[in-house]
């Protein structure tokens, strides 16, 4: 195709869209003057716009596509299901095979004891199921007033009410959230950035100090759960100190309180284990799962539930009156279940935690490490969060009303690459299957466009 019908091409569908298209998490008029960008095809571990431009993609669509672009054996698993059934719900004493094996073989890969699967469509609807079933639970157990949920400052857990709700992003709280009552919440545990002088150790004390003054405050007997990412993703990769969770899981156990591990992000490989939990030793007694579990092919969710809460709802009899049209749909299982029997044939994690992921800490490392404009680097497996700093040396960040983060994020889509930008942190969530030169190209573009972004602003 021509340069000039490519351009008309682009222009014919940015037209369309800014004509129909209303975008999530978008300033919809100023990205109707600019355009949007129209990606066409995806191979491995590269999209395609339609100026035919070759992208890296540095976060796995949102963090999900982790098998990579192009994967056939997803593609016959859907079509194949779609011939036999392609839809049957799982309400009225019904299931069908997708979602019955799917449920086995997510509980073969999950963290000892979270046996029972229930399935949504998204992370919000799986968190927002986890507000339903541990309220219910301890409803169940006589103690209906046990209702409130204790999640963290600049935690992500969705869009819906519930999940924005539970949530501590300040920005989507000014816009119809918070709308679920019974949430509290506590600081969060970015040492980099909020430490001050305390060393990681009496940092991750501080930050888990912090969920036992919330919950004597409010009553140890008021409080059902308390929630969180492993790593914290959306909020911009922020890893814990390696003290906190064991810290968290004592206050909890301290004060009969459940524990929820959101793995939306965290879950089917990305830090090196099967799910986050895993890798910070966490023992949730239940669990949100999406994105990689059908690497993001077609929309599935699902929360892991613990016998503790599994056996109360199971004895209990009454409904569950909670669920979706589309829980368990079974072209999406049946893709699920694809993805992750793939997975195991691969050995992805076990790649993920001895080989790519390591080797991506590396070379992100050498790369970026000394330049002027970072600050920090942390991460695990294939997810890493860079601090972007005005001077290193004295830890100054840049003002508020530069976006430092968007000029970066600007320059990464011009060369050839995508890295999302979270405020003044960029962050990477590559493929899974990535490879040590496909690491090696995202490094070599990663620097350039840091370089790109001092000029800018220099």
């Amino acid at each position: 195709m021509s340069e000039q019908n490519k351009n008309a091409v682009t222009a014919d569908y940015q037209a369309l869209d800014a004509s129909h298209h209303l975008h999530p998490f978008t300033n919809t008029g100023a990205l109707n003057k600019k355009g949007a960008r129209i990606i066409t095809h995806g191979e491995g571990v590269y999209l395609w716009d339609s100026e035919g431009q070759k992208i890296l993609d540095g976060m796995a669509g949102l963090w999900c596509v982790n098998m990579g672009y192009g994967r056939q054996e997803l593609v016959e698993a859907s079509y194949e299901q779609m011939k036999k059934l392609p839809f049957y719900n799982t309400f009225f004493q019904t299931t069908h095979m997708p979602a019955a094996e799917l449920a086995q073989e997510i509980a073969s890969v999950t963290p000892e004891g979270l046996d029972h699967i229930f399935f949504a469509n998204s992370g919000s609807e799986a968190v927002d199921t986890i507000i339903r079933m541990v309220r219910q639970y301890w409803a169940i157990k006589g103690k209906p007033y046990k209702n409130i949920i204790i999640s963290r400052e600049n935690a992500y857990h969705g869009s819906t009410v519930g999940g924005a709700s539970l949530g501590g992003m300040s920005g989507m709280h000014k816009q119809g959230a918070p709308g679920v009552g019974g949430i509290e919440r506590i600081r969060q545990p970015y040492w980099y950035g909020e430490a001050g002088d305390m060393s990681e150790e009496e940092f991750g004390i501080a930050c888990a100090q912090a969920l036992e003054e919330k919950i004597l405050a409010v009553g140890p007997d008021n409080v059902a759960c308390f929630i969180g990412e492993p790593i914290q993703g959306a909020g911009g990769v922020i890893v814990p100190p390696a003290n906190y969770w064991g810290e968290i899981q004592k206050i909890c156990q301290k004060y009969d309180i459940l524990v929820a591990a959101d793995e939306v992000i965290c879950g089917f490989g990305r830090t090196g284990s099967w799910f986050g939990s895993q890798t910070f030793d966490i023992k949730p007694d239940i669990m949100s799962m999406a994105k990689g579990l059908s690497s993001g092919y077609l929309p599935i969710s699902a929360v892991a539930v613990g016998e503790r809460i599994s056996s109360a709802l199971i004895e209990h009899d009454d409904d569950f009156n909670h669920g979706f049209t589309y829980s368990g749909h079974p072209a999406a299982a049946a893709v699920a279940l694809k993805n992750i029997q793939l997975m195991k044939e691969e050995n992805i994690v076990d790649y993920v935690a001895n080989d790519i992921g390591p080797y991506f800490q590396q070379k992100l490392r050498e790369a970026l490490a000394d330049h002027p404009l970072t600050g920090h680097i942390e991460g695990t497996g294939l997810v890493a969060g860079i601090a972007l700093v005005k001077d290193k040396e004295k830890k100054e960040f840049f003002p508020s009303d530069l976006d430092i983060g968007y000029i970066c994020r600007e320059h990464c889509f011009n060369n050839g690459l995508i890295m999302r930008a979270v405020g003044s942190r960029m962050v990477l969530s590559p493929p899974l299957v990535i490879t040590h030169a496909e690491v090696d190209e995202l490094c070599e573009k990663a620097r350039l466009c840091f370089d790109l972004t001092l000029q800018s602003v220099s």
